[in-house]
């Protein structure tokens, strides 16, 4: 009897030690996952501010703000609750 509870007792910090391994893979591939979802915004973001940098776009603070809330806007709707937040 003394045996069965030994083990018992061993194994409850080697399964918290696994729980605590899982919580963190599993909050880095959440933290990874936000952050590749967003690429696709980033990109378009960063495709507006060099085709102004180039000139092939008038540079108009209106316009940059205009771009930035429609880009804004399409996150919210492609990612719905993932989609982050400024």
């Amino acid at each position: 009897m003394s045996n069965l509870s030994e083990r018992t007792q061993t194994s409850v910090p080697y399964a918290m030690d696994h729980t605590q391994n899982l919580n963190t893979a599993v909050s880095s591939f959440s933290q990874t996952a936000a952050k590749l979802q967003g690429l696709p915004f980033d990109m378009a973001r960063e495709l507006y501010a060099k085709a102004v940098q180039f000139g092939l776009i008038q540079r108009s603070m209106l316009a940059s703000a205009k771009f930035a809330q429609q880009i804004d806007l399409l996150e919210k709707m492609t990612l719905g609750p993932w989609a982050r937040r400024i």
